[in-house]
């Protein structure tokens, strides 16, 4: 049986950059919104074409700040979703909003486009920290997002950012607890992490700010654990805390190392076709990739077919993100049979089991708390030490 498949679909426009911001995003004076819309359904019907027949399991509408699309370009591009695939009865379609692109009537708007989720980018919920991280909302006007979303969705969620500038634990806690008489079932909560490439890079290289050390970046984590566990939503995800069943059905298809297609200027999609497995990557230049989608239907980048191993190292990437990890059954199938001690070489899943970094159940091969706050280390150390076997 074909496996589903999930849609991403990339706005790629904002009002303005945030400084932390590392995501293909772009702020323009004037957009030809009929033109983007005609590009959009072009590339769609491509990916359509090549997937035809194929069940839908999620959309999401991603940027960029998609809630500054009009609701009519959202529901022209569900409209079309139908020709190519089944859609599942509970299909999950996510909108990523802002506050400041957030107005009931809108947001009814896409509610009646379809759209049956929303994830607000809401980040902080104090004036001052608001205004250091670039945002152009305020406190007032998140909550008032939030309360507007609450109405018109019976599914939504909220991002913050944590580990800001001269932030204390107490004051986290504080934070966390307000927000969560604001969410319903979902909330991503993020450490802030300087990335190459952003404003914040460039300021914190001239140090203009200190972000907390690990040590105090470790507790924050942890109380923030404790605390939406106590309340009944634990991580499922590094970042992303939820009730049961009310996870992002999209994101789970990342992790879970499932196919998805990638639509619009620099979107990644995951294909398996004729029993291979192949990367998609856009043109990220959102006129460039305009171009090329108006002259050949498609603005791909590059599609590669991935290896065995590249296959096998994605899915120990992505999975071991999720607090129930990997069934132990699927890596072995991914590498052709041989046993997980085979495929570790200098005892590496020994020494991690030791140091209580991970857990090897009778099924699965999951990381603990302690594991998933050095995730990118225990990645390193595992890929330095795979087996030469594929």
């Amino acid at each position: 049986m074909t496996q589903a498949l999930a849609l991403y679909i990339h706005w790629p426009f904002c009002l303005s950059k945030c400084p932390y911001c590392d995501f293909n995003s772009h702020v323009r004076e004037k957009i030809d919104e009929s033109l983007w819309r005609e590009t959009l359904l072009k590339e769609l019907n491509y990916f359509g074409q090549l997937t035809q027949g194929r069940s839908l399991k999620s959309v999401f509408f991603g940027g960029g700040t998609p809630s500054l699309m009009a609701p009519q370009t959202v529901a022209t591009l569900l409209d079309q979703l139908s020709h190519y695939w089944q859609l599942q009865e509970d299909l999950e379609i996510t909108l990523e909003a802002n506050p400041t692109s957030i107005e009931a009537d809108k947001f009814r708007d896409f509610k009646s486009a379809g759209v049956n989720r929303v994830s607000v980018g809401i980040q902080a919920l104090n004036d001052q920290d608001l205004k250091f991280l670039g945002r152009t909302h305020g406190r007032e006007d998140a909550l008032k997002a939030l309360a507007i979303a609450k109405n018109i969705f019976d599914r939504f969620s909220f991002d913050l950012i944590y580990a800001r500038p001269q932030q204390t634990v107490k004051q986290w806690q504080e934070e966390l607890k307000e927000a969560l008489t604001l969410a319903q079932g979902h909330l991503s909560l993020y450490q802030l992490t300087i990335e190459q490439g952003t404003a914040f890079y460039t300021a914190h290289q001239r140090k203009d700010f200190a972000i907390p050390d690990d040590h105090l970046a470790a507790d924050l984590y942890e109380a923030t654990q404790e605390m939406m566990e106590k309340v009944g939503l634990p991580a499922y995800e590094i970042s992303n805390h939820a009730r049961l069943g009310q996870e992002s059905r999209h994101n789970l298809a990342y992790w879970q190392g499932e196919d998805y297609v990638g639509v619009g200027p620099g979107a990644h999609g995951r294909l398996t076709l004729d029993h291979d497995r192949f990367a998609f990557k856009e043109i990220r230049a959102p006129e460039i990739w305009m171009k090329a989608v108006l002259e050949h239907e498609q603005g791909i980048d590059e599609k590669v077919k991935l290896s065995a191993e590249e296959v096998f190292t994605e899915r120990l990437m992505m999975g071991l993100r999720l607090r129930k990890g990997i069934p132990q059954k699927e890596l072995k199938n991914l590498a052709g049979g041989r046993d997980l001690n085979e495929l570790f070489q200098n005892s590496a899943l020994e020494t991690l089991e030791s140091e209580n970094f991970i857990k090897l159940t009778e099924n699965d091969l999951t990381l603990t708390s302690t594991g998933l706050q050095r995730l990118n280390a225990i990645l390193t150390f595992l890929l330095k030490n795979l087996a030469p076997i594929f």
